[in-house]
Parts: C-alpha cells; structure tokens; sequence
C-alpha cells in the first residue's frame, strides 16, 4: 500500500469516527472549559515545541481546569494548586490509573513496572518491594557512606578541573555521580568515569528514552495508528530498552553464575535482593529488567538535571551563592567534610533546592492519569477515561501560592513549612498520593550533599566569559526538563 492510500484511508477513518461523536455522543456540558477544536485533529496544534507552556498559556485564557482534545483523546489540564488538591484529596483513588503511551508499550514495559501498572494486586507487591527493600529509610541511611564516597569522587574531579582551569559540564558530571551511586548500590560496580565518555554515551541513552517517552505521538491521540507507529517512537524506544537491559543482564548472569559457584552473597546490594525475589517467585526476570529501567531512567537524568538547573541559578545569581556559601562555613568552618547530619542546619541550602524543583520541576507533567469514572472536580466532570495531565511546571507558577513565580528566590522557603513531599500543592515535583515517587528521598540526599560539596571550596565562573546575566536559560522538553545549552562553568578555589 503506498503513502497516499494510507493518508486518504486514515483520513475516511478519522471522519468517520469524528461524525460518529458528533451524531451519538452526548455532549457534556459540565466538561470543564477549553478552547475551540478543528476537525480531526482537535487541539494538537496547540501543543507547541514545549507543551508545558502551551498548556500554562491556554489555562491563564480558560481557567486552571482544562480541557482539550489531542486528537480522538479527552485530555484535563490541571494547571493550579487549588485544583490539584481537590484531585489528589478527594479523588486520588478514582484518578490513580495510567493513560498508556504507546511509546512505553514497547517490549511490554507497561505491563512490567510500577510506573506504568494500573493500581491493582501486582501494583501493590511492586510498591512494597520498593518501599521495603530497595528504597526504604534504613536502606537509604545504611548506604550513606557509599553518597559520601560517589560526592568525594565528584569533588576529586572538580578539584583537577580547578588546577587545569578547565570547565566542568554540570550536568554530565552529576549524571556520573548519580550514575556510579546507583551501579555501586544495586550492582556494586562503577558504571562510568568522569574522565571518559561512557557516562556521556549512558546519558545519551537515558536522555533519548526520557525524550521519546515525552514526546507528542500521533498514535497517542489517534488509537488506530498504534499498530503502524508512524513516528517510529516505539521501535526506536524498544531498542533503547534492549540496550539498557544488555547492560544489567551482564551483571545478573555473573552474579548469579558467582553465587551458584561459591555460594557468595553481598548483603549490601540492591542485586542480591532481586535475585533472591526471583528465586522465590516474587519476581520474574522481565519484571527485574524493567524495573532496573525505571529506576535508572528517573534515578539520574531528572536528578542531574535538577542540579544543573540549581547551579545555573546560583551562577546567575552570584549573592545567593555567597550566601549559602557563608552558610556551609559558618555550620562546617573550611576544611570539615560535609555529611548529611550536617544539612538539617544549612536552612538556606535547603530552600534554594526547593526553590529549584519549584521553578524547574524534575519533571513537567506527572505521568498522565485516567479517570475510571465520571468524576467531579472544581465544578465539572472529568469523564470516564479522559486522561488527566497534572502541569507541574504551571503549578510552580502559581500567582496565588507563589509571589513573583517567575524569580527565583529561595528566601521564600525561609522560615516556611512548604515541603515537597505531597502535601503542599504548589510544590509536587515528585507527585502526591498513592502515586508519589518512591526514589523522592534518595534524589534529595544526593541533591543536598552534591550542592553543598561544589560550593563549600569552589566559585564558579562562566566557561565563554558570558555575564551570568546573560546566561541561555532556556528548557528543552522531554519528561525530564533539561537546559538546551549544557551548562559550563569553571571552578575556582575560594581559598
């Protein structure tokens, strides 16, 4: 069949099933407010480059409650804090569920992880698994010593960038730290080295599977193009799959020939405890494979990302850095080594991490949700198996939580009790509800210790010598927000 015959029958099809609505479909008047729709294609052409922008624009015109149409898709915009607390108080449970990307059906990935799982029995069994043996507090705090070791690696390679007077790309150096914590915890490998370019080829990698997962898809808006992929989105993600899923199998088929050989076990990693989940049938093989994708796609590139973001704003803005470096001298003096028991002082290191996943959330939209049954929400009725995008990007906008959103301002968190851990609906950039991201813990403590590190000895000029005024701020759209210029500065001793 050539490309016109195909264009011309979609094209009957999509008339087809858009007449059908239009005679037989009740018209819901109670569906919250949007703006207008063309044939077909509804509002996709209003998505834009970066639709977390698209979308905040549109809610200022119709309201904090949205609705749009992507395609053949009922799509609910929920773009304010006031709303997203009804939803997440009131209605957590009936908007829970997953609207699927076709891109992540690749290689079953939805039917394998917890992400992706509708809630239900297997959900649940993942969760726990999670929250008890691979993240839970005593795991997180037993593993302290091995941040420690991953942060001092990181300050080893600053430390010859200051002697060189070389630049440091943050963010690559924060995708290796984040990288070799989580290789070191699960396999108890390093994974990658800030002098090579393997941890550039994994971020890579990562980067591409997050891109691809974010990316607008025809075949999401239009059901009947799932079967051809016009994009080519999911044969390019079950490939990237593939390769991440080499990488840990290496590591599985070697363990598992060691312990069958000599019976040696490592009590300290993360691998161990799945292969002993999947000795006992609490787990299968595919099931270890994608969940190690899980934790490894949302474990690094959205913790690098946020950090180079928190370090771009301090270079921009030279007194807040100063001040939070007078903070870490006064709690440590120059010379100690900073540890996390230390952090709980350094108030003003903590409010500026807040005030970045603030105004650069990890990610901009939680991932979609399906609504189960008509539910009201704000006034209005979010229908049955509408998909609901939570736009977390607006929500750290939010003229009425936040005073001047678009500055960034850590004062604002001084001597406030807003956290990020669900319970304050301006601030959600690890979800809220049953739904919320269980790596949330580990992401902070790495975050904390990683700032304090590079600011307790180092100043920090721009590469270029651009003004850190004029400084390219501007955001490249994927699930994880990323800077589209990659941010290179050069460390400077302080003493």
């Amino acid at each position: 069949m050539d490309y016109t015959t195909l264009v011309m029958i979609l094209s009957i099809v999509f008339f087809c099933y858009n007449l059908f609505n239009l005679l037989f479909t009740r018209k819901n008047t109670k569906l919250p407010p949007g703006p207008k729709t063309i044939p077909i294609f509804g509002n996709i052409f209003e998505l834009g480059k970066k639709p977390h922008q698209s979308f905040a624009n549109l809610a200022k015109i119709h309201g904090p409650l949205m609705s749009l149409k992507l395609g053949s898709v009922t799509t609910i915009v929920v773009s304010s804090a006031e709303v997203a607390r009804e939803m997440f108080l009131k209605n957590d449970q009936l908007l829970s569920n997953r609207t699927v990307p076709n891109s992540v059906t690749a290689g079953d990935h939805h039917k394998t992880t917890m992400s992706w799982l509708p809630v239900s029995q297997k959900w649940r069994n993942f969760r726990k698994i999670t929250a008890v043996h691979l993240l839970s507090p005593q795991r997180l705090d037993s593993c302290q010593a091995l941040r420690q070791a991953k942060v001092k690696q990181l300050f080893n390679y600053i430390h010859e960038c200051a002697q060189k007077g070389e630049a440091v790309d943050i963010g690559k150096a924060a995708f290796t730290t984040s990288l070799n914590l989580l290789s070191n915890l699960f396999f108890s490998v390093e994974l990658a080295n800030h002098k090579s370019s393997s941890s550039q080829e994994f971020k890579q990698l990562i980067w591409n599977i997050m891109e691809d997962i974010g990316k607008p898809n025809y075949a999401d808006y239009f059901p009947v193009l799932k079967y051809v992929d016009p994009s080519g989105i999911r044969r390019r993600l079950a490939s990237n799959f593939n390769k991440l899923i080499d990488v840990f199998q290496g590591f599985i088929r070697l363990r598992m020939s060691t312990n069958s050989s000599c019976g040696a076990t490592n009590p300290n990693d993360v691998l161990d405890v799945l292969l002993n989940l999947y000795k006992g049938d609490d787990l299968n093989m595919d099931e270890i494979n994608h969940l190690l994708v899980d934790i490894f796609d949302a474990g690094t590139d959205t913790t690098s990302s946020t950090f180079e973001w928190a370090m771009a704003e301090l270079v921009k803005n030279p007194k807040m850095m100063k001040k939070a470096q007078a903070e870490i001298q006064q709690v440590l003096g120059k010379d100690s080594i900073i540890r996390e028991s230390d952090i709980p002082n350094m108030p003003y290191l903590q409010a500026i991490i807040k005030e970045t996943l603030r105004l650069h959330p990890p990610t901009v939209f939680l991932l979609p949700r399906k609504a189960d049954a008509d539910v009201e929400l704000y006034g209005y009725v979010v229908p049955k198996n509408a998909q609901i995008l939570v736009n977390l990007w607006a929500l750290g906008r939010d003229p009425l939580v936040w005073k001047s959103p678009n500055v960034f301002k850590p004062e604002r968190f001084l001597g406030s009790e807003i956290d990020f851990k669900g319970r304050d609906f301006g601030l959600l950039p690890f979800g809220a509800g049953r739904r919320i991201c269980p790596g949330m813990n580990l992401a902070y403590r790495m975050l904390t210790l990683m700032l304090a590190t590079l600011l307790q000895s180092f100043d920090w000029k721009v590469a270029d010598g651009t003004n850190p005024q004029d400084m390219d701020m501007d955001e490249k759209f994927g699930i994880a927000l990323q800077k589209t210029t990659p941010l290179q500065i050069i460390p400077v001793y302080k003493y």
